[in-house]
């Protein structure tokens, strides 16, 4: 029995993506750090990839917790860029497995107050940021025969909205994603790729809640704890959250699943009526 028991302990240590080599985008702050500190906790090799010089610092805070990870400079908005990092990234890597298109932008602006600009550089990064970085892995992917890509939309467009509005560019940009994902994963299905896309509800993050909330800091910390009370499951959700379905998608245990859309939310987009505020039981 004691035998059976240290085999099984083996068995449940074994990183559910060992060997596997991830991009994720937007990868220095928020959904993109926390997916790629739980990637990288099961074993992948993380490359995080951002505009931001702080992409390097979220690298080095997984190397020192342990995991394989390395950062890249890359604007999704540019084609060359784009084209450079990736082939970088299978120099120094050999192939990539798991792409996670994360890079986003959440300004709000009325649509009777938006210039041509702001469209366009939305969905520029939005949108054609996600195309730019799945063409650029898809023949890598599709040559052998296996390939995982995460597109990251939101409840925000294709399912809710706010009465304070501002949302018609974002919006509009994350529902595209979603007929991205759906039109992608038929193309690439007989070569044994998997893209599907998820849909966070309110995730924990004081950069977005500045926006949502105009407040910073440690007002900003208290009124998302707040805030999250009136959500059915108590609380807002965390970036590892998000990043905890990333790794179900990315992993061969949804090798069955493509074109799908998923949301995590904590229950929020359930409720025709506010009741709250909740607290747990």
């Amino acid at each position: 029995m004691g035998d059976e028991l240290e085999g099984l302990q083996e068995e449940d240590e074994v990183k559910r993506l060992e060997g596997k080599v991830a991009v994720v985008t937007g990868a220095a702050q928020g959904i993109g750090a926390g997916t790629s500190r739980v990637l990288a906790s099961h074993g992948a090799t993380v490359c995080l990839v951002d505009i931001q010089e702080s992409v390097e610092q979220t690298a080095e805070g997984i190397r020192r917790d342990g995991g394989k990870a390395s950062a890249y400079r890359m604007d999704v908005t540019k084609a060359a860029d784009v084209e450079q990092v990736f082939a970088g990234i299978v120099k120094d890597h050999g192939r990539v497995d798991i792409l996670v298109n994360n890079a986003g932008i959440y300004p709000r602006r009325k649509l009777v107050e938006m210039d041509e600009e702001f469209l366009h550089r939305l969905f520029e990064i939005n949108v054609f940021g996600m195309f730019r970085c799945a063409k650029a892995v898809l023949p890598g992917m599709m040559d052998r025969r296996y390939g995982k890509i995460v597109n990251m939309s939101s409840v925000t467009g294709p399912m809710v909205g706010t009465p304070a509005g501002g949302q018609t560019a974002y919006g509009s940009s994350k529902a595209a994603v979603i007929g991205f994902t759906k039109a992608l994963a038929l193309e690439t299905a007989q070569y044994m790729i998997n893209v599907n896309c998820i849909l966070p509800g309110y995730v924990y993050s004081s950069s977005t809640f500045g926006i949502r909330g105009g407040v910073a800091g440690e007002d900003a910390e208290a009124a998302m704890r707040e805030f999250g009370r009136k959500i059915p499951l108590c609380r807002q959700g965390s970036p590892e959250d998000v990043g905890n379905l990333v790794l179900f998608l990315a992993s061969d245990e949804s090798s069955y699943l493509t074109g799908s859309e998923i949301v995590i939310d904590g229950g929020n987009i359930l409720q025709e009526e506010f009741l709250g505020p909740y607290s747990p039981k």
